[in-house]
């Protein structure tokens, strides 16, 4: 018998891809930060990236992102203030 995969991206609402997607561009989140909030991992927001941005704009995401310490915990700096699990909540309205 076969075990059903369940896709983390499948229970995401509009709000929360759109979250996911500002946190996947800002340099101090962190793929661990977004894990917490929204339980994908890196490899499902590259996915989530993918699907919802135009080629061009996932292009330059990845490079952007392609060795960023910021984007990983573990390879920052300690002396590094980036309190990302402090972030502002994205989901305000502006004013």
């Amino acid at each position: 018998m076969k075990a059903e995969s369940v896709d983390p991206l499948g229970g995401l609402t509009q709000g929360d891809i759109s979250a996911v997607i500002q946190m996947a561009w800002e340099d101090r989140t962190s793929f661990e930060t977004i894990q917490e909030r929204f339980g994908l991992s890196e490899s499902d927001v590259v996915r989530l990236m993918r699907q919802e941005l135009n080629p061009g704009s996932f292009v330059v995401w990845r490079i952007r992102m392609k060795g960023r310490v910021t984007k990983h915990r573990a390879l920052r700096d300690p002396t590094m203030k980036y309190a990302d699990r402090n972030i502002a909540d994205h989901r305000r309205a502006n004013s």
